[in-house]
């Protein structure tokens, strides 16, 4: 059963009434971030119940010692994980002495907590009869600022309803904290520092292995009815927390708030010896400004990313919320101006998966973010690879790989692999296509070809290197053949000849020699640097492209299709529609060895091979397997709707591409999953983006061009969005009957909008 709780709304997520069952499900969704911080949605006050403390400093990570009762060969020893960050958002509050705390109220009533995505503000509210039956009326407003980094926002106010009360505000900082998913409940952060000067407090800790210096940081205000009360705080100082105790009276029907400012500065960006005096300068500057004129900054920051990255739809509210929680989602998370950073499946919503970076951000984040920014952001993710090309070799080479051939990780922080199950770390070995797949797509997009020469080659050819050595040749066969893998879907463990696997390892070795051609011909010096630094020969690669051209793809005579491995069709074949419901979802229900054996798949495994080289085959061929393989898919992974959305609209079968898209775009909303407590789907949110603007729109590149392919969901009135190409910004907005394209430049543009060319001026409304 889908929850259903949060309020359908165009620019805000809400959620209406209190209920403790759901309390850490909605920190998940109501979660704040500013691509260099994050946190989950906790209360500020004290809270007794169930919830999942979580605040995250973007690129702060620790290696956990991996857990597994026996050990293998080249097996990680550590799981990188993204730290449960010391806490700067708590606010005590006590009325008559009595703690408020909404675990152990009499009442809660008018319960409401918004997080506006079109401004970037989270706001909870709520009227609470505490214990010693005072009312009291209370609303808490936060942000993270998108302008200022490393700073965020509360105003806290409380308002005694039935008689005048004793307010007391104890804002602090505690770096006393642990992680939800920690391995061996050990602590990650040691506290270095615990001061106060002028009213501010700043705590300085180190994560242990890694260290990295963290400073935490608060200074707060008090005002009653709009001006500042200037009373004096008493400062209570422990060994890893700081807190500050403000008494006011309140008389009935009058607002007391509190504003706490608060944040991290961290070595990354400052010196260590440094960290205090940034701290203090971050909470001058806020201070002097003030919340009000934060807060419209923040609308102001936020105006200007939706201005490109919004997607308008008219005549669907549901479909409208849930594709800019989407895009909401993915700015909080990364904005793309530190190489340094990327981006986890989880985001800053939780812990699962590590906060670490996965393959998902080539195959799904690198198409958001090149067309919703500027070039450089998407260079910035195929560096942030680059960057770690050398420890990709020593991934390899730990796994027996030998000569410079690399396998990025599955899970990474900074590049080593660190992914604690063996039919992943081993056997997933598909992610290094997915490399070569987003620099294709970059190069393709954005005409940046010197990307290649400059770094992209150097990780085409470790890769290529990867391909030839991990296939092997079969004599029975007269074929290279891929043996002991898993695919994308991860409901098949070590299997052979993985046909998504072994397509992508032909397409990238051809790539490589492609393109190597090109470099000798145009880059010359470029070609000579490589040559050298990599010892490449012309056998080696006379050695990949035999490898690609005998590369084995199991092919059923019988149905026409290539089959996902050579045993597939040894399952038993039962469609999900056959499936009963109560034993949904099957990663939930059912036993590992159960799902191995069925014929179940959890996200588009050849279908995810036909979505990446689409042009290579026919729609026949697309219609096909489609059919085949999309009636077994449980789509329990996150990746998976969104793929087949695109597909389902490639073959005009709109009504199906609309309910993938439904289930993209509210998969944590609607927590299909049964799982959002644990955090959002960050990664597969870019997805959801393709499927309007890659299914919908039918936006491809064709030979340097844009081309459109438009069509429209049953009941919309339209629906619009921008791409930012080759610095040129296009406006397309599509109807039932037409669609219309405007052009922000300075030159025209030519296009292809159902295969034929049009050219759009700037400035100049195209219809078609």
């Amino acid at each position: 059963m889908n929850q259903d709780y949060i309020k359908p709304n165009d620019w805000s997520i809400i959620e209406e009434g209190f209920e403790a069952g759901r309390v850490e499900s909605s920190e998940s969704l109501f979660s704040l971030g500013n691509g260099a911080m994050g946190q989950r949605a906790n209360f500020e006050e004290q809270y007794s119940g169930a919830t999942f403390q979580g605040s995250y400093i973007a690129g702060v990570y620790y290696p956990d010692k991996t857990k597994v009762g026996w050990w293998k060969n080249g097996y990680p020893e550590y799981f990188a994980k993204v730290l449960n960050a010391p806490n700067w958002i708590g606010i005590n509050v006590l009325v008559n002495g009595e703690s408020l705390d909404l675990f152990t109220c009499k009442e809660v009533r008018d319960f409401r907590r918004e997080l506006n995505m079109k401004e970037g503000w989270y706001e909870r509210s709520f009227v609470a009869t505490l214990p010693n039956n005072i009312e009291m009326r209370v609303k808490i407003t936060r942000f993270l600022s998108i302008s200022r980094n490393e700073l965020g926002a509360i105003n806290f106010e409380v308002e005694p309803l039935n008689s005048d009360a004793t307010i007391v505000f104890e804002p602090y900082i505690d770096s006393g904290i642990t992680n939800e998913d920690a391995n061996w409940e050990e602590k990650f952060w040691e506290t270095l520092e615990v001061k106060t000067v002028d009213h501010k407090a700043f705590i300085t800790s180190k994560t242990l292995k890694t260290e990295f210096h963290a400073t935490v940081f608060m200074q707060s205000q008090l005002f009653r009815n709009g001006s500042e009360i200037n009373t004096e705080a008493k400062e209570v100082l422990f060994e890893e927390k700081i807190s500050f105790r403000y008494t006011t009276e309140a008389k009935k029907g009058e607002k007391v708030n509190l504003h706490k400012f608060g944040g991290y500065v961290t070595d990354m960006n400052h010196k260590r010896e440094e960290l205090t005096a940034a701290a203090g300068k971050v909470l001058d500057n806020a201070v002097d400004s003030g919340f009000e004129k934060l807060l419209q900054e923040q609308k102001l920051a936020w105006a200007k990313i939706w201005e490109m990255a919004d997607i308008s739809i008219e005549g669907d509210v549901k479909a409208q919320q849930g594709i800019r929680f989407n895009i909401f989602q993915l700015n909080q998370t990364y904005l793309g101006e530190d190489a340094r950073l990327n981006i986890g499946p989880k985001g800053f919503t939780g812990e699962k998966y590590g906060g670490s970076t996965y393959w998902d951000t080539e195959a799904y984040c690198i198409p958001f973010y090149m067309a919703t920014k500027d070039q450089h952001v998407a260079r910035n993710l195929l560096t942030y690879r680059y960057n770690h090309l050398d420890k990709a070799i020593e991934n390899a080479e730990k796994l027996g790989f030998s000569n410079g051939a690399a396998l990025y990780p599955m899970v990474t922080m900074n590049g080593e692999e660190s992914h604690n199950e063996w039919e992943i770390t081993f056997e997933e070995i598909h992610r290094n296509g997915a490399m070569v797949v987003a620099i294709k797509r970059y190069v393709d997009y954005t005409g940046d070809y010197d990307y290649i020469p400059e770094k992209g080659l150097e990780v085409m050819i470790a890769i290529a290197r990867f391909w030839q050595q991990r296939a092997n040749y079969s004599r029975q066969k007269d074929k290279y053949v891929i043996l002991g893998v898993t695919g994308p879907n991860e409901y098949e463990n070590n299997i052979n000849n993985n046909w998504y696997t072994n397509y992508i390892a032909k397409w990238c070795m051809e790539y490589c020699i492609e393109n190597l051609e090109k470099v000798k011909s145009d880059y010359s010096s470029d070609y000579e640097r490589i040559m050298s630094k990599t010892k490449l020969s012309a056998e080696e690669i006379a050695g990949w492209q035999e490898v690609a051209d005998k590369m084995y793809f199991p092919y059923s005579e019988e149905y026409q299709v290539f089959l996902q491995q050579d045993n597939f069709l040894d399952k038993e074949i039962v469609p999900v529609s056959e499936l009963s419901k109560a034993q949904r979802p099957i990663n939930q229900k059912w036993s590992w060895d159960r799902i191995l054996r069925s014929c179940y798949i959890k996200q588009a495994d050849v279908l995810q091979g036909f979505y990446f080289f689409e042009d290579h085959f026919s729609k026949e061929d697309l219609e096909k397997h489609f059919d085949f393989y999309e009636p077994l898919t449980v789509h329990e992974s996150s990746l998976s709707p969104c793929v087949h959305s695109i597909q389902a609209a490639a073959l005009g079968r709109m009504e199906q591409a609309y309910q993938f898209y439904l289930r993209t775009s509210r998969l944590d909303l609607d927590d299909y999953n049964n799982e959002v407590k644990e955090g959002c789907h960050i990664t597969s949110m870019a997805g959801t983006w393709m499927s309007v603007v890659e299914g919908f729109g039918g936006m491809r590149i064709r030979n340097g061009k844009l081309s459109f392919d438009p069509q429209i969901p049953n009941g919309w009135k339209s629906f619009s969005f921008k791409i930012n190409f080759r610095n040129q910004i296009l406006k397309i907005n599509v109807a039932p009957e037409k669609t219309s394209f405007i052009l922000e430049g300075d030159q025209n543009l030519e296009i292809l909008v159902k295969g034929n060319s049009i050219v759009v001026e700037p400035n100049n409304l195209i219809t078609v």
